[in-house]
């Protein structure tokens, strides 16, 4: 099987079901921020983290994947079997960032990234999360809920927050805490 079709040269692709849509359409970026979630998430388990964290992220990417698959989806047949968002894969963020904010310092202000390439990369991360959390609320209909994979990831953006605030911890890096300038 060759990489390329030729099927996209004029602007469009298929979804999961047939449809052919415009590469602007909701679903396309929707998924197509999710992979690009799923990219920086393998720069981040790229860096020298511990591999605890680094089978963490593993995980983290199969269950993307599983949602960008779901919001690949416009028609759902009989013949077609589809991974689940399971409240599980939730509960299991809270779980690893509760365990983390165990080891952390509560916040008194909000945080400027940066002190170190791969706590900018977990914020990286988190802003691109966010932005793909912003596209699947655009989805108001089709053949399957999205409500899981929008909950995974507006946790797992959260959990992106406190990795960074951890490895800085790890790192020895100083968290620059913002210092809004005010008029007196």
């Amino acid at each position: 099987m060759k990489i390329y079709t030729r099927r996209g040269d004029k602007g469009e692709t298929s979804l999961i079901g047939g449809n052919r849509v415009p590469k602007h359409h909701e679903r396309i970026e929707a998924y197509g921020t999710v992979d690009e979630l799923i990219a920086y998430i393998g720069l981040i388990r790229d860096q020298e983290i511990p591999n605890i964290i680094k089978e963490y992220l593993l995980e983290v990417q199969d269950r993307l994947m599983t949602g960008a698959a779901l919001l690949a989806v416009d028609n759902v047949t009989q013949s077609i079997s589809l991974p689940q968002i399971e409240q599980g894969d939730i509960q299991s963020l809270e779980h690893e960032i509760d365990r983390m904010e165990d080891e952390l310092v509560p916040l008194t202000s909000f945080l400027l990234p940066g002190g170190h390439p791969t706590v900018s990369i977990c914020h990286i991360a988190r802003n691109v999360c966010r932005r793909a959390e912003r596209n699947v609320s655009k989805i108001r209909s089709g053949p399957v809920n999205l409500d899981l994979v929008f909950q995974y990831l507006n946790r797992l953006a959260d959990y992106l927050f406190v990795l960074s605030r951890k490895l800085s911890k790890d790192l020895d890096i100083v968290e620059n805490q913002w210092k809004p300038r005010l008029k007196k």
